[in-house]
């Protein structure tokens, strides 16, 4: 890879999260065609790979990630709309806010929650490890909830979506009334959002569990659970994401005992070893 590889670059600047150690080997993607290099240093190396997007609902552990990160969040961001076809592509790199507006403007509805999967049609995917990109239909995507039949070694290039034709200023509306609920009802700072899925939507939340297990506010070294929202975990500024981990283990212990629910969390966790998973 040359001159665009670097060594020991820092991850967890690039996720919201903001903690966590470094990749041994980086390689930040601005073009599609730097994947086919990417691909076969790849495929010589077998090294393992850690797609970065913009680094939301991932937690790097403090001793980094041992193989190749391709970060992609300076991919070229592009948005196509056809009005009348009700239809958008968008590349990887699009903030999903971003895209609700730029739909919403277009008097598109559907994509205000940024729902991807109540308005995906298809996706472009590279696999780097084989070096092929494939257009993929979403039935074929196994989508579930923050998961997706998708290898660790598939890139997702773009999106298509098929959205409703609408109303531009009722859109817009409904995006700021989203964007107020969260912040009166979210924290803001150094997290990646709800930490566990609800056992039972629309019946049974996480953060009603874990706030009556008590755990509004508890802290484990750099890490506490959120004062604002108790499915929130805060890390600290120059915090580490073992502690982050650790209070992620301790609250979903807390609340099986307490109630009896084993939580599910929404985040992915890189670089902490097989015991980890949960």
């Amino acid at each position: 890879l040359g001159d665009a590889v670097r060594r020991d670059v820092e991850l967890g600047p690039l996720t919201t999260y903001r903690v966590g150690g470094a990749a041994s080997l980086f390689v930040r993607v601005t073009d599609r065609r730097q994947l086919a290099v990417v691909g076969e240093a790849v495929r010589a190396s077998r090294l393992p790979v850690l797609v970065v997007g913009r680094g939301s609902n991932l937690l790097i552990a403090d001793a980094g990630f041992p193989g190749l990160a391709i970060g992609l969040a300076d991919l070229d961001a592009t948005i196509d709309i056809d009005a009348d076809a009700a239809s958008v592509q968008a590349s990887a790199s699009v903030a999903l806010p971003v895209l609700a507006r730029k739909t919403a403007a277009a008097a598109l509805t559907g994509f205000e929650w940024s729902d991807m999967a109540a308005t995906l049609v298809s996706v472009t995917v590279f696999d780097v490890s084989a070096g092929v990109e494939r257009t993929a239909p979403v039935d074929s995507l196994d989508l579930g909830f923050r998961s997706s039949g998708l290898s660790p070694d598939e890139i997702v290039l773009d999106a298509t979506l098929q959205l409703e034709h609408g109303d531009a200023d009722r859109s817009a509306q409904l995006i700021s009334e989203i964007v107020s609920w969260r912040r009166a009802h979210q924290p803001g700072g150094q997290n990646a959002g709800s930490v566990f899925v609800n056992p039972v939507p629309g019946e049974v939340s996480a953060g009603a569990l874990i706030d009556a297990a008590g755990l509004r506010g508890h802290r484990v070294g750099t890490a506490v659970v959120s004062e604002k929202h108790a499915n929130f975990i805060q890390a600290d500024d120059g915090g580490r994401a073992d502690d982050v981990l650790a209070l992620m283990m301790l609250v979903r212990e807390r609340v099986e005992a307490t109630s009896g629910f084993r939580l599910r969390s929404e985040i992915r966790r890189v670089g902490f070893g097989e015991g980890d998973g949960f």
